[in-house]
C-alpha cells in the first residue's frame, strides 16, 4: 500500500451522555473525503481509541469505512495490550476493507516487556494480521520509544510497511529513513498519476460493472446485469520501500525534506486544507511556498494539538465546521478562555 501525502487522524464524536455519535462520524468522513488528503486514520490517539470497548471500536471502523470515498486510504488503529486482541481487531478492519492497521507498543506491562517483548509483539501481530502494519511510535503515551535499530529490523518483515513517528524528534525521522533504506521493496498498485489504489476502489469499480444493464435488454422488456465493455480501473505499479510518516504538524516540511513520505496529523482533522497545502507545495518543488504554508500552521498546531490535546482538536473541529464534540471522561472539555484562544488561532485557518 502506498502511504504518501497527508492523513487526518480523525476524532471519535460522542453524545453528551458519552455514547458514540455514529451519524457525526459519517458526516465527518464524507467531508474529509471531499478534501485532497490521501486518507484518514480511524481510532488513533486523536480518535480516543483507548476509551472505546471492542464492540464500539468495530462499529466505529464499520461506519467510518462505509462513509468514506473509495479512493481514500483508510488506516485502522488496532492497538490492544495483547497480540490476540490486536489481531482480532485487525481482522475486523480487514472485513471493512481498510488498507492498513496502526499498531502501538503495549503499555501496561512496559517494565516487564522491554525491547524483546515489544519486538515479539510487533512480529507476532505482523505474522497474523491480514492487513499490513504501520508501526506507531508515540512515547508520550506509550512509554516505549521504539529504537531506530528495532525499526530497521522490523522493516525487514514482509507485512510491516511503515511507521508513524509521533516522538516530535526530527533527527529520528532522518535516522529512520536512513536505517530502513535497505528494507525490502514492494510492488504496489497505483493510479496512472501515482496515487494509491485501495481495495474499496477496486470493489466499487467491480460492483459498478456488475450492475450495468445493456440498452437492448431494456428495449426487450428484460433487465439483465451485464458487464460494460471496459470496467476495470486504469492502474499501474510502483516500487516502494519502508515508508516513514511524521506525526507532528509543525514538522511536516522538514520531515518531508528528510525523506518522510507523508504525515498523519491530528491538526489535519480540523484544518485539512492548510496541512495539505504544505505537501502540495513541496511536491511542486516550491520550497518557499511550502515554508510559508508550514509557518502558517505552526503556532496553531503547537498550541491546539500539542498543547490542548484531544479536547483542543475537538473544539477546533467544531469551529471549522466538522464535528468534534466533547471528549469521553476522564478527559475534560476546553474552557471558555481556551475556546476563545482556539478561535483566534484559527481565524485565518478556516477549512
Amino acid at each position: 500500500m502506498l502511504l504518501e501525502g497527508i492523513f487526518a487522524a480523525v476524532p471519535t464524536p460522542f453524545y453528551s451522555d458519552e455514547r458514540v455519535y455514529y451519524r457525526k462520524i459519517e458526516a465527518n468522513m464524507a467531508r474529509y473525503s471531499r478534501s485532497l488528503m490521501a486518507g484518514m486514520v480511524v481510532l488513533g490517539s486523536t480518535g480516543e481509541a483507548m476509551a472505546l470497548d471492542d464492540a464500539e471500536s468495530r462499529e466505529v471502523l464499520r461506519v467510518a469505512a462505509e462513509a468514506t470515498a473509495p479512493e481514500k486510504v483508510l488506516i485502522a488503529g488496532v492497538g490492544r495490550e495483547s497480540v490476540k486482541g490486536t489481531v482480532e481487531l485487525a481482522e475486523a478492519a480487514a472485513r471493512y476493507q481498510y488498507d492498513a492497521v496502526l499498531v502501538k507498543a503495549p503499555t501496561y506491562y512496559a517494565t516487564q516487556l522491554q525491547s524483546a517483548g515489544v519486538m515479539r509483539h510487533f512480529l507476532c501481530v505482523a505474522d497474523r494480521s491480514p492487513l499490513p502494519l504501520v508501526l506507531y511510535n508515540i512515547p508520550k503515551c506509550a512509554p516505549f520509544d521504539i529504537p531506530v535499530e528495532m525499526i530497521a529490523e522490523l522493516a525487514q518483515h514482509p507485512n510491516i510497511i511503515a511507521i508513524k513517528d509521533s516522538s516530535g524528534n526530527l533527527d529520528r525521522i532522518g535516522a529512520t529513513v536512513e536505517a530502513t533504506r535497505n528494507a525490502p521493496r514492494r510492488t504496489v498498485t497505483v493510479t496512472p498519476v501515482f496515487e494509491a489504489v485501495t481495495e474499496r476502489m477496486l470493489k466499487a469499480k467491480s460492483e459498478a460493472a456488475g450492475t450495468f444493464v445493456a440498452a437492448g435488454d431494456l428495449a426487450g422488456g428484460t433487465a439483465l446485469a451485464t458487464a460494460p465493455p471496459s470496467a476495470a480501473p486504469r492502474t499501474r505499479t510502483k516500487e516502494v520501500g519502508f515508508q516513514t510518516l511524521v506525526g507532528a504538524g509543525s514538522h511536516v516540511l522538514p520531515a518531508l525534506q528528510a525523506g518522510a513520505s507523508g504525515a498523519v496529523l491530528a491538526f489535519a482533522s480540523c484544518a485539512p486544507e492548510a496541512c495539505q497545502e504544505i505537501y502540495i507545495a513541496w511536491k511542486d518543488h516550491d520550497l518557499k511556498l511550502a515554508e510559508e504554508k508550514q509557518q502558517h500552521i505552526i503556532e496553531a498546531e503547537r498550541r491546539i494539538g500539542a498543547g490542548l490535546g484531544i479536547s483542543g482538536i475537538k473544539y477546533a473541529c467544531d469551529f471549522n465546521g466538522y464535528y468534534g464534540g466533547r471528549p469521553r471522561a476522564p478527559l475534560v472539555s476546553v474552557t471558555a478562555q481556551e475556546k476563545a484562544e482556539i478561535e483566534q488561532l484559527l481565524a485565518e485557518i478556516r477549512n
